[in-house]
């Protein structure tokens, strides 16, 4: 069998008969990975707490026909012990996984910028004191970029005329000008666009002096423009604390 190691964030995992489990990983050089970890739900499991969602784990893995097999786990920074204690930092940090899996649609495709953008939101969630909704939305924005649907913000969607403008269209993919404003197109504060703007180049002076109804408003862009380019919803959005 082959052998490979690398970094990697846990996604998700799925029993796998009485004693194993499937993991779904992002790493660091390979993309997303599905492996079995043999014997993890035994209490003698030598893999023991560390491969649980949200742990970023250095791992070594033999590389299976249709699933690798998982040999060796080391912790990087478990960084779910600061998540799932506290409901919004959970609910936020399991968006994030779940779009990071869903924007890896095919296996092994490396994404080293999804990957460390990943790194990035767990972190700030668990360390930088900043509003959990808030980290989601900046992260969502920059998936978005690195998928290659980059929102519009101060230039028109569809003609690039300059801004700003007040109209949102998420089929076009952003801010539009009245001159190309599609019917249906929302009509948000530009405290929101402006907002958005400021999560997307990491201005967090701004984004933090926004008010609840502001970030609820934004927030609830973010996440239809997401869902319309992913084509169907996240589950784990619906739950999340916004504002």
């Amino acid at each position: 069998m082959s052998l490979y190691r690398d970094e990697a964030i846990v996604l998700r995992l799925h029993k796998l008969g009485e004693a194993d489990r499937i993991v779904t990983l992002l790493t660091r050089r390979y993309g997303r990975v599905r492996a079995v970890a043999k014997g993890i739900r035994r209490t003698s499991s030598k893999f023991g707490a560390r491969l649980e969602p949200f742990s970023h784990v250095d791992v070594q893995l033999y590389l299976g026909r249709n699933l690798d097999i998982v040999s060796q786990v080391e912790s990087v920074r478990p960084y779910g012990a600061g998540i799932v204690s506290d409901y919004r930092r959970y609910t936020a940090g399991t968006a994030v996984l779940e779009t990071a899996e869903r924007l890896t649609s095919e296996e092994r495709e490396p994404s080293l910028r999804l990957f460390l953008l990943v790194i990035g939101a767990l972190r700030a969630m668990t360390s930088d004191g900043r509003a959990p909704s808030l980290v989601l939305d900046a992260f969502l924005l920059r998936a978005m970029s690195v998928a290659g649907w980059e929102p519009a913000l101060v230039e028109c969607a569809i003609c690039a005329a300059p801004g700003p403008h007040r109209s949102l269209s998420v089929p076009a993919g952003g801010v539009v000008c009245l001159r190309c404003r599609p019917a249906g197109s929302a009509n948000p504060s530009a405290a929101s666009i402006e907002l958005m703007s400021a999560l997307f180049t990491g201005d967090w002076a701004v984004a933090e002096a926004a008010n609840s109804p502001t970030a609820r408003e934004a927030s609830g862009l973010v996440a239809a423009l997401l869902q319309w380019h992913l084509e169907r919803g996240l589950r784990s959005l619906a739950m999340v604390e916004r504002g």
